[in-house]
């Protein structure tokens, strides 16, 4: 009997193999029925079947074979990932799922293998095929399992950050009321200092860790535009830096109209993560420098700081979330999580301007941020 026929035959049989291996391996069996242990297997091997018997040419199988093949089994692919998906939610992990499909791999053909009288050439083949479809269903699962997983830590991370806004801010408003109602001593004084330095560094740390998975969960960056001087915002933000960085020295330098509609906080915070990079890269001798220059249509914002250049193969990379350059790295322990250049970008796709960064040992290193002069909510 053809492979196929033997499946379609004994899918039942097959099923309850499965559903055995599976109560043996899951996490909690007594709390999974037979519906839950069973799940997407027969609809797995069903639509397998199928694929067996299409027609399938040498180029089409080696494409398969490379994961390049078209999608000939649709059935069989959303079968396998909505297997994947409740492999997941029932606390399965992705070695147990794997094991599932290695144990219907081998369960299939030693119970077709030793229902046979006579070997033939087609088997072979039959064979083949189905470990094609096999392949094809795993990788569906997978592919599902490990979107869940991103998922739902996305939103372990989103709660999380959310809720450390809360102590967060008690300790804020705790040194202010210190400062403002206590007599402290110098040191003292400089202690609170200290505490409200690292307070907002962490409340930024937060604020990019939430427009990190904000965008992960599919969220476009929101904003609110509204007329703003972004020379004034951009004056704001050296003067923060500067008092968090003393040995720092900056320049900013204005021409044209740097009037516009856009969002006054989310500029800020652009502002504040291109400052405080430039700051950090820079070097200490030179001063950096932020340029805005007002035109027409747009306004063009430059940051400019001399120090070690990014290398050219970081530079197609540097927009990416959770990337550090090789000198934090070797520097040890960082405030930074890499995403504030990631947020940066963000802020700028969200006003529909643009960005663009260039480095060299003789010229230093230049974001130049491009932002047209009324910025419009995309719906």
């Amino acid at each position: 009997m053809r492979l196929p026929d033997f499946i379609r035959q004994h899918v039942d049989c097959i099923v309850d193999e499965w559903e055995q291996f599976a109560q043996s391996i899951a996490p909690d069996p007594d709390s999974m029925d037979r519906a839950t242990l069973r799940d997407h297997a027969k609809s797995i091997l069903l639509a397998a079947s199928r694929d067996m018997t299409t027609t399938q040419t040498d180029r089409e199988q080696a494409a398969k074979a490379r994961g390049e093949g078209p999608e000939k089994t649709p059935s069989l692919d959303k079968a396998a990932a909505s297997h994947g998906e409740l492999r997941h939610n029932v606390g399965f992990d992705l070695v147990q799922m794997t094991a599932e499909f290695r144990h219907l791999r081998a369960s299939v053909i030693r119970l077709w293998v030793n229902s046979l009288e006579s070997p033939d050439v087609a088997y072979l083949e039959d064979m083949i095929r189905f470990n094609e479809a096999i392949d094809e269903a795993l990788a569906e699962s997978t592919a599902a399992y490990a979107e869940q997983v991103n998922r739902s830590r996305d939103i372990f991370l989103a709660i999380l950050g959310h809720d450390l806004r809360a102590p967060l801010q008690a300790v804020n408003m705790s040194t202010e009321m210190l400062q403002r109602k206590a007599k402290l001593d110098a040191d003292a004084q400089t202690y609170v200092a200290n505490i409200k330095t690292s307070t907002r560094h962490m409340a930024a740390m937060v604020s990019d860790l939430l427009e990190l998975v904000r965008s992960r969960l599919g969220s476009s960056l929101p904003i609110e535009p509204a007329p703003m001087d972004l020379a004034a915002a951009a004056k704001a933000a050296l003067d923060e830096a500067g008092a968090g960085q003393p040995d720092c020295h900056s320049h900013l330098i204005v021409e044209g109209d740097t009037h516009g509609i856009w969002d006054r906080t989310r500029l800020g915070q652009l502002l504040q993560n291109l400052v405080g990079n430039a700051l950090q890269h820079g070097a200490n001798r030179h001063p950096v420098t932020l340029s805005i220059l007002g035109e027409k249509d747009q306004v063009t914002l430059t940051m400019h700081n001399h120090g070690a250049p990014i290398p050219a193969d970081a530079l197609p990379t540097i927009f990416d979330p959770l990337v550090r350059s090789a000198s934090e790295e070797l520097a040890g322990p960082s405030t930074s999580l890499g995403l504030g250049l990631f947020i940066v970008k963000q802020v700028v796709d969200a006003h529909q301007g643009t960005i663009e960064v260039s480095s060299s040992e003789a010229e230093g290193t230049t974001f130049s941020v491009v932002l047209p002069r009324v910025s419009r909510v995309v719906s």
